[in-house]
């Protein structure tokens, strides 16, 4: 690939934290871009792109993920339909539209969306949708940079449909041979799906090492569907 259109991000600002560029477009070119590199957009409608690489990143190896004992519990009897890339447009936006709902403001503007939306198109990112009957309930996102996942947002209108969710990414990461999941910011909620802070030279390192991998999951699309909750709590191939 060319070179960079992004600083070095050991050049990103202290104050704020991770800053590293301003402006430019959310192509397909500028994303992927900017993800081989570390480096994603996140900004508010009104504001300028704003690119960040944080100096502290919140990741999680997908070996080591572990269903909490409530979780486990309730994957027994949960009555959720979890499916891989067959509805990325409705999760994508129900991250957008959940967020908005409860006031908290959303960094998924129309542009962020329709750009991702692009990226799915081109087999670049990836949603996983929990359905209760054919209502989806809660959902993840985001984009593959060879072998490593690079998680955007998750939402849930049910209880435990986005940890759910998240459980299946773990399982289908780990079989399909990704072995670390990008979750960019810590806070408490990925702290306790058991992320771990990475510094961000530690992290440029990891994503060098897998970012010119194959992505098991660009020619999946659909080829999950119907996979039943209880099944993330064994170490079955996943069909």
């Amino acid at each position: 690939m060319s070179k960079s259109a992004f600083p070095d991000p050991a050049d990103a600002l202290s104050d704020p934290p991770g800053l590293i560029a301003v402006g430019g477009d959310l192509t397909s070119e500028r994303l992927t871009d900017a993800y081989r590199h570390g480096i994603f957009p996140w900004f508010e409608a009104g504001q300028p792109i704003l690119w960040w690489t944080p100096p502290t990143r919140a990741v999680i190896e997908t070996s080591t993920f572990t269903p909490s004992r409530s979780l486990r519990q309730w994957l027994r009897r949960a009555p959720f339909r979890v499916e891989l890339n067959t509805d990325f447009n409705r999760v994508i936006e129900g991250c957008r539209s959940h967020r908005m709902e409860r006031d908290e403001g959303t960094w998924i503007t129309e542009e962020m969306q329709s750009a991702y939306q692009t990226l799915h198109e081109q087999g670049l990112a990836h949603a996983i949708s929990c359905y209760l009957g054919q209502e989806l309930v809660g959902g993840l996102y985001g984009v593959g940079v060879g072998s490593l996942f690079c998680g955007e947002s998750m939402f849930s209108r049910e209880s435990n449909a986005s940890k759910i969710a998240f459980a299946f990414l773990m399982k289908v990461c780990r079989l399909r041979g990704i072995d670390w999941v990008d979750c960019q910011l810590p806070n408490p909620h990925l702290m306790s799906l058991g992320a771990v802070e990475m510094p961000r030279q530690a992290f440029i390192t990891l994503l060098h090492k897998r970012r010119d991998s194959p992505d098991p999951l660009k020619d999946l699309c659909g080829q999950f569907a119907d996979y039943e909750c209880d099944d993330l709590l064994v170490d079955t191939p996943v069909p």
